[in-house]
Order: C-alpha cells, then structure tokens, then sequence
C-alpha cells in the first residue's frame, strides 16, 4: 500500500502545487510542504464517486453536514477521550482557515496570544490579521519537559489566548500530559481561551502517545477550542476540510458567527465533508499502515541527516517533517536550501522566521511523507553535497 510504486511522480507533478512536484524545477525532489506523496485512501475515492454519480451538489447545511458532525464527534469520544458533540461541532474550509476563525471569535485589536517559537506561521498570520498582536514563547527541539509556569511570565492584561500546537510544527514535540496539564492551569487562572491544534495528532511514533488538552478535566476543556484536518492523516488537502470543536453553546455561536457560515459568504464544501467522513469512518487501517510507513521513513531520514557533514537531527516523536540543526556547516538556513536546492536537486523549508519564527533560526524542515524510493535517494543527494562543504 505504502511501497515504492504507489507515488505516482506523473501525477504529482501535475497536481501537488504548494512548493511541491507542481512548482519546482524538473529533477528536483521536492521535501517541502507538509503533504504526501501517496494516494488517498481507495475508500474515499469510492465515496466521492458514489456521492458525484448523482449529479446533485447542492448547497450543504451551514452547520455542516449530520454525518460529517457526528463522525468528528465520535472520533473525539472514541480516540481522544473528549466528549465533543456534534452540535458543538461542525465543519471549517481548512484547519488553516479554523485557526483564523477562532482568531476573530474571541481577539479584539490589541489584544495578545501567546504562541510557540518556533512553530507554523498560520498563528501569526492569524493572530496578526485580526489585529492582536502575536507573543512567542520558545520551545527548543527535544524531549526535555516543558515548564509552561515559565509562560505566565508572558501574560499581561492583553493576554486573551494561547495557542498550543501539539504535535509541534516543526519539532515534532509531543506534549505530556503533565506538561498540558500546567498549561491548562494557567489558562484557568487567567481566564485564557485554549486554541488547540491538533491537526498532527494522528501522526505520533512509538513509543509516544497522544494526549488532547481537551481530555484533562471538564474546567480545562471549557476553555479550549479544537482545530484540526485531514490532510495531513488522510491526503486530503486540496478538499480543504477542516473541524472546529466547542465544549459550550458560547463558544460554538461565537466561533459560528465569525465563520459566516450562516450566509453563503464562506462555508466548507459538501465534498470534503463526505471524504472526511469517510476517512474518520473508514479508514483507520488505511492510516495505520501509513503510520507505519512513516516511521521507517522517520528513521531513515535521522540517520541519514545526522550521517551527513555539519548536520544534528533529532527524532521527532510526532508530525512527519524532519527539523535539522544546520549550524554545523557555517550556513545560514536561507544558504543552506539554496545550495541544497541547486547542488542537491533537492528543495527543503528554510527556518526562517516568515516560515516558523525565530526559533527556527539554523534548522531547515523535511517532509519525509514520500516513497523509501524517493527519499532515499533525496538523502544521498543531501548528504553528499554537505559533504563536499
């Protein structure tokens, strides 16, 4: 399902754009965005062609579809230990676009909202665009415990949210549940929203597990909001379906308000409801063999990365991007893709802080979500350029 004739390059190359096959120049490999290289799940497929061959594609519900609600709802009940309700539930165009929704619900201009650095940009962004201001609070590459009591340094009288990504993008951090228990602490004690990202939450090696904030106590989940997709589980980016999860009718109708669901302004297409369904439904084997696969392609990667000259890899315990300390080699991040780029014939995500924050300063990131094929051929090309610096 997962061996090296599954990734169908032909096809890439046509359709997977985002600093993927689409846009890079012909003979580079692209290691770049967060997205893989295989085929969705055959059940999906069937799914979509099943719902098409009717030849109806109404508008959907605002709310989002019953069985798309209900199915993130028993997801949550069934693997995460969250009692979500699908009537707190519904569907959002991206967790991307979830997390600027949840932005608007609840910053005002001036507020603050506290957020890793380093860590994907779509925080900022989000945060910035509304007209709060975005605080970073610096997580470094590891498994070393996290004392959040350290954040309360951060918090101010603008503090309104914080913002927790877990699994950490770029890092690949899994968060304990005693690290998530602090951080709930202080969002009660300072009356804080807890936007919780867990888009990554399928994607954890063993021996780690996964643990949502949301699934501490009842006090701590009261205050958080859940964002989370199926693109990075189930290779369903282009669908752009997300899931925005509320634990009170507050929460739930201020989030729906921002979202502009109630008018045909924005909403999430029936499409990506059904395949999103279906995945959650259907295809946990699907995801499991996929899991495996990307754990043997976790290990290659950090071995190769860290055989390679000025390179320091850590293994990610969550997420498949691989983020590699650089500094070794006398380059900065910018230099170092570039030089992979035209040296290597391979393209890799710069840690720079339009991408990641400052924290990323001296890494690059690698999405190892490819055939063992293709990714062990991009490591050689890495590897032996490096070793020519």
């Amino acid at each position: 399902m997962f061996d090296d004739s599954t990734v169908n390059v032909g096809i890439l190359k046509e359709r997977a754009y985002n600093l993927r096959w689409a846009t890079v120049p012909e003979g580079v490999i692209p290691l770049t965005a967060a997205d893989p290289d295989f085929p969705s799940a055959p059940q999906i497929a069937e799914a979509l062609t099943k719902f098409i061959k009717d030849r109806y594609l109404c508008y959907g519900p605002p709310e989002g579809l019953p069985q798309f609600k209900e199915s993130v709802a028993q997801f949550f009940h069934n693997k995460r230990n969250v009692p979500a309700k699908p009537e707190f539930t519904f569907p959002v165009d991206s967790a991307a676009f979830g997390i600027y929704v949840i932005c608007k619900a609840f910053l005002e201009k001036g507020d603050e909202a506290i957020i890793f650095n380093p860590v994907d940009f779509l925080f900022k962004y989000s945060i910035e665009t509304v007209g709060a201001v975005a605080v970073p609070y610096g997580i470094p590459p590891g498994q070393e415990f996290v004392d959040f009591w350290e954040l309360e340094t951060l918090i101010t009288p603008k503090t309104k949210m914080i913002c927790l990504c877990n699994p950490l993008n770029p890092t690949g951090k899994v968060f304990t549940p005693a690290e998530l228990k602090i951080l709930g602490e202080i969002a009660i004690k300072h009356n804080l929203i807890i936007l919780s990202d867990e888009i990554w939450s399928d994607i954890v090696y063993q021996p780690y597990t996964y643990t949502s904030i949301a699934s501490l106590d009842e006090s701590i989940r009261q205050r958080t909001i859940i964002v989370t997709g199926y693109s990075k589980s189930y290779g369903l980016a282009g669908l752009r379906i997300g899931s925005v999860v509320a634990f009170n009718q507050t929460h739930a109708d201020l989030i729906f308000k921002a979202s502009l669901h109630q008018s045909t302004v924005h909403g999430a297409n029936v499409l990506g409801q059904i395949a999103a369904t279906t995945a959650l439904n259907e295809c946990g084997p699907w995801l499991e063999g996929f899991i495996q696969h990307l754990q043997q392609m976790r290990d290659l990667c950090v071995s190769e990365l860290n055989a390679s000259k000025g390179v320091s890899c850590i293994a990610p315990q969550g997420c498949y991007v691989a983020f590699a300390d650089i500094t070794g080699t006398g380059k900065t991040s910018a230099e170092i893709q570039t030089y992979l780029l035209e040296t290597a014939k391979v393209a890799v995500v710069p840690g720079l802080p339009q991408w990641f924050g400052t924290g990323a300063d001296g890494y690059i990131r690698l999405s190892f979500a490819t055939s063992q094929e293709i990714l062990s051929n991009a490591l050689n090309h890495i590897k032996t350029a490096l070793n020519y610096l």
